[in-house]
């Protein structure tokens, strides 16, 4: 059992059963303290690391949003969780392609672990930025630029299961086996999710995540105070649903969630709906599937131009990155794009109906 798991199962022994989002916060403030977590050699792969085509037209929407925006002298531009800083180095190269937009570019990175803002700077070679904990300590004098990808999966989540006819929140206490999930004191989940869901049923789960919604909810202060605009890529459903989505993965395969507490990457899908009406009176676009996103940005372009370019080896890792992030069931469907912009925006790149 790990280190987190005894000190828990101590802690439950003691206090009795926890509650679940205070333990996924621990874990998951563990696990990003260890230095190998992305990439083959870590425990999973996120878009960025797939193609660097994917930060390249992340980049290129925001310089859109710039031009759009009259060229401001000076904007911040924010990545939340930002991994190895791959993505922010793409979405900068492609930056420089766009007059003037790397130039009014103020980095600001969201991260919380030493050795993962060590890794964002070497790969920023040399390019200024500065590291906060939390958005709280953002400037507030430019207009915000702000993309968040694979980042609010990993924020706690509280889960209400149906038992009886009431709902009870569920805690971490002690199975047979070690840690479990357990049925908590009864606890009305938020009425207007409730709502906006079918009578439930025996045994149902319900997930809620108030972090996230407090991130978009400061997200639209910020947008209607600063201008600018955020991009969230994250997996989960459009609509709100009934559900058990904690899960754990450990050397890219699924894992127990509570087995390997603090050693494994432990997430819960994204409500994309809660998180488009936690951000309110901002305007918000999407979720668009991630794939038609990338293919309406230009990915099957950008990708030939490289594999023209390219080794035959490298040109075959250009084409499988490309359809592993935009071909559905994988990452083209699952994984979705969210846009927020300041209340009364037109439709932006990438987010037409199709």
């Amino acid at each position: 059992m790990p280190d987190l798991a005894h000190r828990l199962a101590d802690r439950i022994a003691a206090e009795g059963p926890q509650p679940l989002d205070a333990v996924m916060g621990e874990a998951v403030a563990a696990y990003y303290r260890r230095e190998r977590v992305f990439g083959a050699a870590g425990d999973f792969v996120t878009a960025p690391e797939i193609s660097q085509v994917f930060g390249e037209l992340v980049g290129l929407w925001f310089a859109l949003r710039w031009l759009a925006e009259g060229r401001p002298a000076r904007v911040l531009v924010c990545e939340c969780g930002p991994g190895r800083g791959t993505l922010i180095a793409d979405f900068l190269r492609a930056a420089r392609s766009v007059p003037g937009f790397a130039e009014a570019i103020a980095l600001h990175l969201v991260e919380t672990s030493p050795a993962l803002r060590d890794a964002q700077a070497a790969a920023l070679a040399g390019f200024p930025a500065r590291w906060h904990d939390d958005l709280a300590t953002l400037p507030g004098d430019a207009p915000l630029y702000l993309v968040a990808n694979e980042f609010l999966d990993a924020l706690p989540v509280r889960q209400y299961i149906r038992r009886g006819g009431v709902w009870r929140e569920r805690r971490v206490g002690l199975g047979d086996g070690g840690l479990a999930l357990v049925d908590g004191p009864e606890a009305l989940p938020p009425p207007d999710l409730l709502a906006a869901l079918p009578a439930p049923a025996e045994g149902d789960v319900l997930e809620h995540r108030p972090a996230a919604e407090a991130f978009c909810a400061d997200l639209a202060r910020r947008l209607a105070a600063q201008g600018g605009a955020a991009l969230i890529f994250d997996y989960g459903p459009a609509e709100s649903a009934y559900g058990d989505s904690l899960q754990a993965v450990a050397r890219h395969r699924y894992a127990p969630p509570l087995a390997a507490l603090g050693e494994a990457d432990l997430t819960a899908h994204v409500d994309f709906a809660r998180l488009a009406a936690a951000a309110r009176p901002a305007a918000a676009f999407g979720p668009q599937p991630q794939g038609h996103w990338l293919l309406a940005m230009g990915i099957r372009e950008r990708t030939q131009q490289l594999v023209a370019q390219a080794t035959p080896a490298q040109a075959k890792a250009l084409a499988s990155g490309a359809a592993r992030l935009c071909e559905a069931p994988a990452m083209g469907r699952l994984f979705k794009a969210l846009a927020l912009l300041p209340a009364g925006a037109a439709t932006p790149e990438g987010f037409e109906i199709r």
